[in-house]
């Protein structure tokens, strides 16, 4: 029995009917329907979905490590077998992006040296983001690794960068002021901050753990905080998101909240019902942790809206 306490979404496959209706299923359709999970092979999707009409691409692919995802395993491959896999994936999806659009690629340490080149190859290659992930396993002969990369790349030189919507609010450890007021900092109830520029590491991420209610079985699954950066920097209000490799919908969930329209393809179908939960969750709470008032808090801040 779980603790009343654990929002943690794991149902199995028998219990998953009224959520597996919702989804797609790609051999009903000739043309994907936008703000849908499709169950189905990406490969096969990408084919239904129209040239040139995405806007935003996330994608969160298999790192070359033995994985189980609850039946479909992933096993690691030779270097260059993984190479022609990113690159096989990356020629199927690059012709649905609108020359407008924006690439992340999440990867790991090891990956990162396989995919980066290939991104870079194929599309304008901005900066590689690393963002920390408190949780993990220790070693005993080597660091334990906390970081995962996302390769941030563009199809064009004109492209959508909101700065504004992605600043972190902080702390001000040493305000300033000029002519006796706050210079670039706020005092509130809570003490002073200021809303800074982002940069391309990011400390203020906590992942899921299982009173979130975000939470999934999904041993991969991103923050909902992390995809919400890249879907407010990179696209606007009505712009179509594509996650080839969904896994538990967290891209399609956050781009609903967010007021974008998106696409989530994924294999497995167990996954695909624990999106569509998700996704009936967020038109009832559009809330995603760390993120209020169109400002990213740092991580375990607690500010006035949290107290009780």
């Amino acid at each position: 029995m779980k603790s009343l306490r654990n929002k943690t979404i794991d149902f199995p496959l028998e219990q998953a009917g009224q959520y597996l209706e919702r989804a797609v299923k790609l051999d009903s359709v000739d043309q994907i329907p936008y703000n849908s999970t499709v169950i189905g092979d990406t490969f096969d999707a990408l084919k239904k979905l129209p040239e040139r009409s995405v806007d935003l691409l996330i994608v969160d692919p298999p790192y070359n490590l033995d994985k189980d995802f609850h039946g479909n395993g992933f096993k690691k491959q030779r270097e260059e077998k993984y190479a022609e896999y990113t690159e096989s994936w990356i020629l199927a999806v690059k012709g649905k992006l609108k020359d407008t659009a924006s690439v992340y690629v999440c990867c790991d340490w090891k990956s990162a040296l396989v995919i980066g080149p290939i991104v870079s190859k194929h599309f304008n290659l901005k900066n590689r983001i690393t963002w920390q992930r408190e949780k993990g396993r220790g070693a005993k002969a080597n660091w334990k690794n906390s970081m995962e990369d996302i390769f941030y790349a563009t199809v064009s030189d004109d492209y959508t960068f909101n700065l504004d919507a992605v600043k972190i609010k902080k702390r001000v450890i040493a305000p300033y002021k000029e002519n006796g007021k706050p210079k670039d900092w706020e005092q509130t109830e809570d003490g002073k901050f200021r809303n800074t520029c982002p940069s391309n590491f990011w400390d203020d991420i906590a992942v899921p753990y299982w009173s979130m209610a975000e939470n999934t079985a999904h041993p991969t699954q991103k923050p909902e905080k992390l995809i919400a950066k890249l879907i407010l920097a990179s696209s606007n209000e009505g712009d179509l998101v594509l996650d080839p490799f969904a896994g538990s919908g967290t891209t399609g969930v956050v781009a609903k909240k967010l007021g974008r329209r998106f696409i989530d393809i994924e294999q497995n179908p167990l996954y695909c019902a624990w999106a569509e939960k998700r996704l009936l969750d967020a038109e009832t709470d559009k809330t995603i942790q760390g993120y209020e008032n169109g400002v990213f808090l740092e991580r375990n801040s607690f500010l006035s809206s949290h107290r009780k």
